[in-house]
């Protein structure tokens, strides 16, 4: 199992992850070493498991794959509907943050607890249509707060407006607990969308098929990059 180590903490930089659940899988290797040369920060894994969410991913025999074979840092998104499951699994293969819903079946103040003492950060998801505020006795025990702004289950959907709302009261949560946490943004993200993350309050970025589907990843990946600079 990796450590937390390869994940910094928040520092006013933006980060770019791409999702690999857009990457063509035939190439995985070759498309995640040309996002990691055009400057990638982190790379996200979107785990499904076809009941928490309509649509099945990738299991920890991927983050294995990945683990040693590049230096970003995994960041590995869990949409499932029991993710105590899966935190073993995911952990011992080299996620270096996780990230769960606290939409999900189990209670989330244990298997937030239960991450962290495996030695790898800990993160937080809501849906869209979740009351921000249910984060608040959470921040404690979080590196990242991830907002989706699309309904979790497939890639390639459009930014919601609504999710500016809920990324800016995320932000106003973090700033207030005074803690060094992430606030990652994700789905619908874009060169025209990603500015408005950024500027709502989000300083990660998950993009998959703006990045992967694009005829250049790397002019693509540079363009969300430069649409919304470090603060």
């Amino acid at each position: 199992m990796m450590t937390s180590s390869k994940m910094p903490a928040a520092n006013g930089k933006i980060c770019v992850a791409p999702s690999i659940l857009s990457a063509d899988l035939w190439r995985l290797g070759e498309e995640v070493n040309t996002v990691a040369q055009a400057g990638a920060d982190w790379l996200h894994v979107d785990v499904m498991d076809g009941h928490f969410v309509p649509n099945l991913s990738f299991g920890p025999a991927v983050v294995s794959s990945l683990n040693g074979k590049t230096d970003l840092p995994l960041d590995v998104h869990l949409m499932v509907e029991e993710p105590m499951l899966f935190v073993d699994a995911f952990a011992r293969a080299g996620a270096d943050l996780l990230t769960v819903h606290i939409e999900a079946k189990d209670e989330i103040v244990n298997t937030l607890k239960y991450i962290k003492s495996l030695g790898v950060k800990a993160g937080v998801s809501i849906k869209p249509q979740t009351d921000p505020t249910r984060i608040i006795p959470l921040l404690d025990l979080v590196d990242l707060v991830l907002v989706m702004s699309v309904n979790p289950g497939f890639g390639g959907q459009a930014f919601l407006p609504e999710s500016e709302t809920q990324i800016k009261q995320v932000r106003q949560f973090i700033t207030r607990s005074g803690r060094n946490i992430w606030l990652e943004a994700d789905g619908g993200i874009n060169p025209k969308t990603a500015p408005l993350a950024v500027q709502a309050g989000a300083d990660a970025l998950v993009a998959g098929s703006a990045i992967f589907k694009a005829a250049d990843p790397v002019l693509a990946l540079k363009q969300i990059r430069q649409a919304a600079p470090d603060i």
